[in-house]
C-alpha cells in the first residue's frame, strides 16, 4: 500500500495530462515491433529508431504497432503526438494502476485492461496492464514488459487464408481482447484445480496452511473480478457505439466476447461461493477436531475422578484406618481401581461416546 501511495504522490500538483510513469519498471529497454498485413502479404520488423515510423506505408496495410515497456516517457510521448493521442490518454497509458476502461473519440478508441498469464514453474498468476489504441488502419498496444500471449494472433496473421487477413483493424482489436479473455478462462481453470485440491484436503485432514491458501485464492478471485467486470461494460459499449471505426461485420464477434465475459463473471462468483463454503467447512472441521480432542480428554478425566478419590482417601494415612494394615490392601485397591476403569470404558462405549 505504501508503494502505491508513493507512486501516486509523484503526480500530485501536476497539471492534467502530465506524462508520468507510475508502476514498476519491468524491462530494461523499450522494444517496438511493427506487424503490417493485408490480403496479399505481411511485413514484420523491429523498430530500432523512431524515425523509421515516419517512413512506413500505413495506408496499404493494417498496422499493429506493439510497444513493450512504458518507462521511457519520451518514446510514449512521441507515439502519442504521431497518432494524435490526447495527453490525458497518454497519462492513463503510463499509469499501470489504471482501472480497466474505454474511451471513444471521433478518430480513435482507447481501451485499457488487465492481461493475466499463469506461470507454470512458480504456479502463480502474472498480471500486466495493456492499453490499446484503435484508429482507421492502426492498432497500437502498450505493454509493461517484453513477452505476451499474442503469438497465436501473429501466426494467424501470417496465414494467407485466415479471417484476420481479410478484415479491418477493428477485428484485430477484437482478436487481441478475445485472447486476453480466453486466458481468463485458463486462470479460472487453474484456480478451479486448486479449489478441488483444497476441498479434498479439507475433507481428509485440514492443515494450518489450508486457511492461507483459501484466503490467497479469495484475493486472486477478487482481483480477477475487479479486472473482468469492466470488460463486460466496455465490450458492450464498444459494440453499441456509433463509431465508424467499428464495422458491422465485427459486431457479432463483440457480442460473443460479451457473452464470454458474462460467463467468466458467473464462474468467478461460483468459485467465490465455493471458497466461502470451504472457509466455513475449514472452521467447522477445526472445531470438530477440537471437540474430539476435548471429548477424549474429558473421558480420561472422568475415568480418573473415582481413581483420584480412592487414592486421596487412602493417602490421608489416619492411624485407625483398618485397610492400612492389610497385607494385600495395596493390590486389592489397585484391582478395584482397574475394575472401575474397565467398567467406565465399557459404559462409555455402550453409550457410543467412544
Amino acid at each position: 500500500m505504501s508503494r502505491l501511495i508513493k507512486n501516486t504522490f509523484k503526480i500530485i500538483g501536476a497539471s492534467p495530462g502530465t506524462s508520468v510513469f507510475i508502476g514498476d519498471q519491468k524491462t530494461n529497454e523499450i522494444k517496438i515491433s511493427l506487424l503490417q498485413y493485408n490480403q496479399s502479404g505481411f511485413l514484420e520488423k523491429e523498430i530500432k529508431n523512431l524515425n523509421e515510423l515516419e517512413n512506413i506505408d500505413e495506408k496499404s496495410y493494417i498496422n499493429w504497432l506493439n510497444i513493450d515497456g512504458l518507462h521511457e516517457i519520451k518514446i510514449i510521448d512521441y507515439i502519442g503526438k504521431k497518432y494524435n493521442i490526447h495527453s490525458l490518454i497518454i497519462e492513463d497509458i503510463l499509469n499501470t494502476q489504471q482501472t480497466p476502461k474505454i474511451e471513444i473519440f471521433d478518430d480513435y478508441i482507447y481501451i485499457t485492461l488487465k492481461m493475466f498469464d499463469f506461470n507454470e514453474t512458480k504456479e502463480s498468476i502474472n498480471v500486466e496492464q495493456i492499453s490499446l489504441i484503435l484508429n482507421d488502419k492502426n492498432v497500437i498496444s502498450f505493454q509493461e514488459k517484453t513477452g505476451d500471449i499474442f503469438e497465436p494472433i501473429r501466426k494467424r496473421i501470417k496465414e494467407t487464408s485466415s479471417r484476420i487477413r481479410k478484415l479491418d483493424s477493428d477485428y484485430l482489436l477484437y482478436s487481441i481482447i478475445d485472447i486476453i479473455v480466453d486466458y481468463y478462462f485458463l486462470i479460472l481453470e487453474k484456480i478451479g484445480d486448486k479449489i478441488e485440491i483444497l476441498e479434498e484436503e479439507l475433507v481428509i485432514e485440514p492443515k494450518k496452511n489450508t486457511l492461507k491458501e483459501i484466503y490467497k485464492l479469495k484475493r486472486e478471485l477478487l482481483f480477477l473480478r475487479k479486472s473482468v467486470w469492466p470488460i463486460r461494460e466496455n465490450v458492450n459499449k464498444l459494440e453499441k457505439s456509433d463509431s465508424q471505426l467499428i464495422k458491422k461485420s465485427t459486431s457479432p464477434y463483440l457480442r460473443d466476447l460479451y457473452d464470454h465475459s458474462i460467463q467468466i463473471i458467473d464462474t468467478i462468483e461460483t468459485s467465490r461461493d465455493l471458497l466461502g463454503g470451504m472457509l466455513d467447512l475449514y472452521l467447522s472441521s477445526i472445531n470438530n477436531k477440537m471437540n474430539e480432542i476435548m471429548k477424549v480428554l474429558t473421558i480420561i478425566s472422568t475415568i480418573f475422578i473415582p481413581l483420584t478419590f480412592i487414592s486421596g482417601v487412602y493417602g490421608m494415612n489416619f492411624k485407625h484406618m483398618p485397610e492400612l494394615e492389610w497385607k494385600l490392601g495395596y493390590f486389592i485397591i489397585l484391582g478395584i481401581m482397574f475394575l472401575i476403569s474397565i467398567f467406565m470404558l465399557f459404559f462409555f462405549r455402550k453409550k457410543k461416546w467412544l
